[in-house]
């Protein structure tokens, strides 16, 4: 099944953020943000000293440097719309080597396809040096550990396997779909669930990250994304048995997960959705997730489509969002927000 079908029609629906209230973060937090009008901002990174953003408006990849000013390099990548109106494009992006690993999503509608379409590729500052594989059918995030590279196909549903050099893909996990009741599907559509019933919906898997010997997978969950259903999973990375284990439930549209320094979880909520308003503005979350006692804390509150969040060397935190955003956390003080 097609993955983050949430995203529909984006480049026609962006939400208009002009009068939105700033993001709400929690007492001792800061929180600042740069607009870039006119970008989709996606995946984010660290290049040294400096933070490297995703732009699906533009197929771009940009460094931010200590100035706050975003540059564009590396190749044009393929971008656009795909056939339901998603945004497509670079999605992640990551240093490798003296250059850089991304993950490329769907053809764009209306375009021939290319090597370079569904593909995980090497990059450097100018031009695609090498298509480790296309094989996939939405490579949405990405992790490496060692020389192995694991990958989400958002569409497949599935965890992907394979050597930094391109060899050796498995699937090494496939998710079954999810199931909520009628009850809970009330809300939507109060004559058309029964009470008893169940109802499936697909898992879209969005986020990863590796933190010990396991992957950490955020469910986002398909329409009609009902709140509280996404879930936090994890995985072993190495073995021929791979046991998925739940980590943490009732989210809202999970799109990401990372770990910060100290060990704590950060899972980022896309937001709540309503099918006649689309996804609601200011309904997305950072929280910081405490594995050993399952305590949660709401870092920020009143995100407007979230997709990527990453920890900075510095203990903050920046988040990219749809509106062409970037939202800057970080405790109460006088170190620098910007990398």
């Amino acid at each position: 099944m097609r993955a983050l079908i949430g995203l529909i029609a984006l480049s026609l629906m962006m939400i208009a953020t002009d009068g939105l209230a700033e993001p709400k973060a929690a007492p001792g937090y800061e929180v600042e943000t740069v607009q870039k009008p006119g970008a989709i901002f996606a995946g984010l990174a660290r290049d040294g000293d400096a933070l490297l953003v995703t732009d699906l408006a533009d197929g771009r990849l940009y460094r931010q440097t200590q100035n706050g000013r975003l540059t564009a390099f590396g190749p044009v990548l393929p971008h656009g719309t795909d056939v339901m109106g998603d945004p497509t494009g670079p999605y992640r992006v990551e240093r490798h080597g003296s250059g850089y690993l991304v993950a490329q999503g769907w053809t764009p509608a209306n375009h021939d396809e290319g090597p370079n379409d569904h593909a995980m590729l090497e990059v450097d500052d100018g031009a695609v040096t090498k298509v480790l594989s296309n094989d996939f059918w939405n490579p949405y995030d990405f992790a490496v550990s060692g020389d192995t590279l694991y990958v989400i196909d958002a569409a497949r549903n599935s965890v992907e396997r394979l050597l930094l050099d391109g060899s050796g893909r498995t699937q090494l996990f496939a998710f079954a779909r999810l199931s909520t009741s009628g009850q809970s599907l009330t809300a939507l559509s109060p004559t058309e669930f029964g009470d008893k019933q169940k109802y499936q919906f697909d898992a879209v898997p969005t986020g990863l990250a590796v933190h010990g010997v396991r992957l950490y997978i955020s469910l986002f969950g398909g329409f009609p994304f009902v709140a509280g259903s996404g879930q936090i999973i994890s995985l072993p990375q190495a073995g021929q048995t791979s046991v998925a284990r739940i980590e943490a439930v009732g989210l809202n549209a999970p799109i990401d997960v990372v770990f910060e320094k100290a060990g704590e979880m950060l899972v980022l909520e896309h937001g709540t959705f309503d099918q006649s308003r689309g996804w609601a503005s200011e309904s997305g979350r950072l929280l910081s997730v405490n594995l050993a006692s399952g305590k949660r804390q709401v870092l920020l509150d009143g995100l407007t489509r979230p997709v990527d969040v990453l920890p900075l060397d510095n203990d903050g935190i920046v988040i990219s969002q749809l509106d062409g955003k970037l939202v800057f956390l970080r405790q109460a003080g006088p170190a620098q927000l910007h990398p």
